[in-house]
């Protein structure tokens, strides 16, 4: 029964690709807590059907489609069906973007995307080559096909994103108390004591933090990320999950793969991978290791399937 298939995960970064985070994944009962991303999130679905809360609504990406959010946008991401789904995943930030974009497109300002679903099964099996290459450590390949990967969902679903507006006195007020709690991620004070701090009331702080950021004060996000740039740096997870405010390894552990998609351990042989031994070809451990699936990702060109649609258009046409 292709329910009870094993679910398997790989999150890397390939050398020769600076600045962009690759996965393969197949979730079947797995559910992303609404999250953010500092990258880009542009996902292939290869089988089953992925539904992410974004904007206010459900997304349905289907076989052949592409689930696309800016960065920094809450969002959260499950099964649609009940054999889950399977897919690939880039994540450049937004300098890889902004790069090509200049380069190619006409687009001004800030670049990002318009839609959050776009059916286009050519772009989805160029995500799939770049995580081949990638894996086979093809780095002219695997560069010269996310760019025109890019390119093309610019040209297709591409736009400038709204500039900042000017800050009222409950986004400064936000943006002050999000400063704090970054620095005192591991002893962060009660949302009274911050609200005093700020000279304000609790839930006037409350209001107007998820009104800026779209999730309340005490969200995991900001430890998550901190966390993964000390595991970038090398910091072991036991150290990194004391550092950012975690009770112990076993809480980083749950909530770092709620939003990452993996656990901390996982992630961080691979970023060791990365930097001990540039230049090879280098495949994940134990139960992450998945060649048969990288390998099942991209199907040949007279194999495809015309995808049905399962995009859902958000209700205005600015991201």
């Amino acid at each position: 029964m292709a329910g009870s298939e094993k679910e398997l995960a790989r999150h890397w970064q390939y050398a020769e690709l600076p600045g962009v985070d690759l996965l393969r994944a197949r979730y079947v009962r797995k559910e992303f807590v609404r999250h953010t991303h500092e990258n880009f999130v542009i996902a292939a679905i290869a089988d089953g059907v992925e539904v992410f809360h974004h904007r206010g609504a459900d997304q349905y990406a289907g076989a052949g489609a592409l689930a696309l959010v800016n960065p920094d946008t809450p969002h959260t991401g499950r099964a649609g069906v009940p054999e889950g789904w399977r897919y690939g995943a880039v994540y450049p930030s937004p300098e890889v973007v902004a790069g090509i974009a200049a380069e190619t497109t006409l687009i001004r300002g800030t670049p990002g995307f318009v839609l959050p679903v776009l059916d286009d099964s050519y772009t989805g099996a160029l995500v799939h080559q770049v995580l081949r290459a990638a894996e086979d450590g093809n780095a002219l390949a695997a560069d010269t096909l996310l760019r025109v990967a890019v390119t093309r969902l610019l040209r297709l679903n591409g736009g400038s994103l709204p500039q900042r507006k000017v800050r009222t006195a409950g986004a400064r007020m936000a943006a002050r108390a999000r400063a704090v709690l970054e620095e005192r991620l591991a002893e962060p004070p009660t949302l009274e004591r911050l609200a005093a701090d700020l000279g304000t009331s609790p839930f006037a702080l409350l209001r107007a933090f998820r009104e800026a950021y779209g999730m309340p004060p005490h969200a995991t996000d900001a430890r998550v990320r901190r966390a993964r740039r000390l595991l970038d740096a090398g910091t072991t997870p036991a150290e990194a999950a004391v550092a950012v405010g975690f009770t112990d390894q076993p809480h980083l552990n749950r909530h770092f793969t709620r939003i990452v998609g993996v656990p901390p351990g996982a992630y961080r042989r691979e970023r060791k991978n990365v930097q001990d031994a540039r230049g090879r070809l280098l495949l994940p451990s134990g139960a992450w290791q998945n060649r048969q699936l990288s390998q099942a990702n991209v199907r040949k060109p007279e194999e495809r399937r015309t995808p049905p649609s399962y995009g859902t258009p958000s209700e205005s046409a600015s991201p």
